[in-house]
């Protein structure tokens, strides 16, 4: 019995998944409510979850058994970028303008003496996305004066920003989409008024294309919520016309438009590795190492002068320091010497895999795949687009968890004070990406079965074994009723259907959870499959993470001792703790990201999401080359 419990456990082991017919997963109808309602934390929790307004099944309904249904994964989409609408310039003609006649001189800013040009506003064509086009309307619909020009042609305020804008690629963004033409300097025949029209036809663009590039330098080009289900942010809103207020007031408008730039460290080592890569002449040739080679310590192999040479092409500056001695006296011979084996087992350790020497499989891959300076390049570029949608500042204190190096960072006095490796969602059951803060941590806790795990996993089985819950030992009630897995019509609906696993040294969630409420019931637990970290690639679980190490965690966040956090596991009673200070966490997916000492690691695309990102700067390239 034991052994065909453990193997069901296996087999069902989760954390989390994905909701079905707008029901949460059971898991978030646990100690989360009690704590949503600001109740003190309990002891011991007797209380089951509950599916208000659900029926309770009817064993004599439904004997015809049902298709067997399916909970369907969130999805990626295709990318529909913000359109250009046209800034409305005919309303901004002041009404006091009689004909082509102004009744004052204008009080023009940077000493301008264009007294009748804003009568050519109407014969603008200029534009821009909708929120920026509104805020250029409401910002000259206040004001007299120009911006960015004067009698002689665009001001110094205007080639200071054009420099900025044309600069645009060094911070992650396409200078294309703020590309401004200077006015000629010479029209023919000395015609003035075709001087005037061009001059406040660069006005109004160079405005939109300025406060385009703040918008999208604050909070990025992409919404990430157009991308996929996966995504989830309330996106950065950026007060436009105050923006564009202070850059009229402004002495040193390139300093300005420079601050509005993210400067935190992460995307500030970001944007020196995207200088480093574009400065890169062009690639080294790539390193070749025979299918189906393993190379152990002691054991000679012609294959390692290969793999020596992979190590010289992608081992850090650091690693080959300090086998300096190693790499100068290496003749390219097959012996396997211990000086080598070290070198190697740095390499492994560097790039998170287990450094034991043993040259195969995934070894190799970085060895020999990786990431050429172009597609380095590209991942950086997805990266700070990506940094753009976190605060400006992570915090002094936050736990930050990267899905495709399977890491999770805590840190706490704005440094990382320790990693751990993570077990996320597969890539039928991708974990999201998202930020929280940390609430809660869970002892000994139940396991609400999602409802995607009962329809797609469980129901096929318990058609055909009404008692199979019942024997793995979990707990089942239908509309807030204890009953057997027996008297469940499980050819009927599983709506109102709640299953639960008991603390166990076999429960899916391990000893402890720490929770950050969110509507995907994502949230850090425990795992008995302590294998699973042992793997290079760790997208195996149904969507949360998984901790290598969850008592340091939990001792962290709450700011307590790994010893307190063990005792408060041997207890082995179910109860909550509250962290005694909210902790943002970021659910984050970064394929390029700084490690502690702000050189940049690169990732494989788990998810494939950085594909989506491309094309959702294609995307966004056509709509703005699309006027009219």
């Amino acid at each position: 019995m034991k052994l065909m419990k453990s193997a069901a456990i296996v087999t069902l082991l989760a954390g989390c998944a994905f909701t079905s017919f707008g029901v949460q997963g059971a898991e978030a109808y646990t100690l989360m409510d009690l704590f949503r309602k600001k109740r003190p934390p309990v002891e011991e929790v007797q209380v089951w979850p509950r599916f208000g307004g659900m029926q309770e099944a009817n064993p004599a309904q439904d004997s015809v058994p049902r298709a067997l249904p399916r909970v369907t994964s969130p999805r990626y989409y295709t990318y529909k970028a913000e359109p250009l609408r046209r800034i409305d310039t005919a309303k901004l003609l002041d009404p006091v303008v009689t004909g082509s006649v102004r009744n004052d001189a204008l009080p023009l800013a940077q000493g301008t003496s264009l007294a009748d040009a804003r009568r050519f506003l109407p014969d603008v064509a200029a534009y821009a996305p909708a929120v920026v086009a509104k805020a250029v309307e409401a910002f000259y619909a206040g004001r007299e004066g120009f911006v960015w020009i004067e009698e002689n042609g665009p001001n110094v305020a205007a080639k200071a920003a054009l420099s900025v804008l044309g600069d645009a690629a060094s911070v992650g963004l396409d200078p294309q989409d703020y590309a401004v033409s200077v006015p000629s300097d010479t029209f023919e025949g000395n015609d003035m008024m075709a001087r005037e029209k061009a001059l406040v036809d660069f006005e109004i663009r160079m405005s939109a294309a300025t406060l385009t590039y703040v918008q999208d330098t604050v909070r990025g080009r992409i919404d990430p919520n157009r991308v996929s289900g996966y995504h989830d942010f309330k996106r950065k809103s950026v007060n436009l016309t105050a923006k564009l207020e202070n850059i009229a007031r402004s002495h040193d408008v390139a300093a300005y438009l420079k601050a509005q730039t993210p400067t935190g460290p992460e995307f500030l080592a970001l944007k020196r590795e995207l200088e480093a890569l574009e400065a890169k002449s062009g690639d080294a040739p790539r390193i070749t190492i025979a299918p189906g080679t393993l190379l152990k310590p002691g054991i000679a192999n012609p294959e390692l002068a290969n793999v020596v040479a992979g190590i010289r092409q992608k081992g850090s500056d650091a690693l080959k320091v300090e086998h300096a001695l190693t790499l100068s006296a290496y003749q390219g011979t097959p012996d396997y010497t211990p000086e080598l084996v070290a070198l190697v087992e740095g390499f492994q350790k560097e790039n998170g895999l287990k450094p034991d020497g043993v040259v195969g499989k995934a070894s190799i891959r970085i060895l020999t795949g990786g990431d050429t300076t172009q597609s380095k390049i590209d991942k950086v570029r997805v990266a700070m687009e990506q940094a753009r949608w976190l605060p400006a500042d992570l915090g002094s204190r936050y736990v930050f968890i990267n899905q495709p190096a399977f890491m999770a960072y805590y840190h706490d006095q704005g440094a990382e004070q320790f990693s751990m490796r993570v077990v996320v969602g597969s890539k039928a059951n991708q974990t999201y990406f998202f930020e929280d803060e940390i609430q809660t941590v869970e002892f000994n806790p139940y396991w609400g079965v999602p409802q995607s795990i009962i329809i797609n996993e469980m129901l096929p089985k318990l058609r055909n074994d009404p008692g199979y819950l019942d024997r793995l030992g979990y707990q089942v009630e239908v509309a807030g009723r204890a009953v057997s897995s027996y008297d469940v019509n499980w050819n009927g609906s599983t709506t109102g259907v709640a299953v639960r696993q008991p603390p166990s040294s076999d429960n899916a969630l391990g000893e402890l959870k720490i929770l950050f409420p969110n509507s995907h019931a994502i949230y850090m637990h425990d795992t008995p499959s302590k294998s699973f970290f042992k793997k290079d690639q760790r997208a195996l679980s149904h969507g949360c993470v998984r901790l290598a190490d969850p008592r340091r965690m939990a001792a962290a966040v709450l700011g307590t001792t790994v010893d307190d956090v063990a005792e408060q596991v041997a207890d082995g009673r179910n109860k909550g703790v509250q962290v005694p200070q909210k902790i943002p966490v970021y659910v984050a997916y970064f394929t390029a990201w700084p490690n502690k000492d702000g050189a940049i690691e690169y990732f494989d695309d788990v998810y494939e999401r950085d594909m989506y990102m491309s094309r959702a700067f294609e995307a966004t390239r056509i709509a703005r080359r699309a006027e009219g």
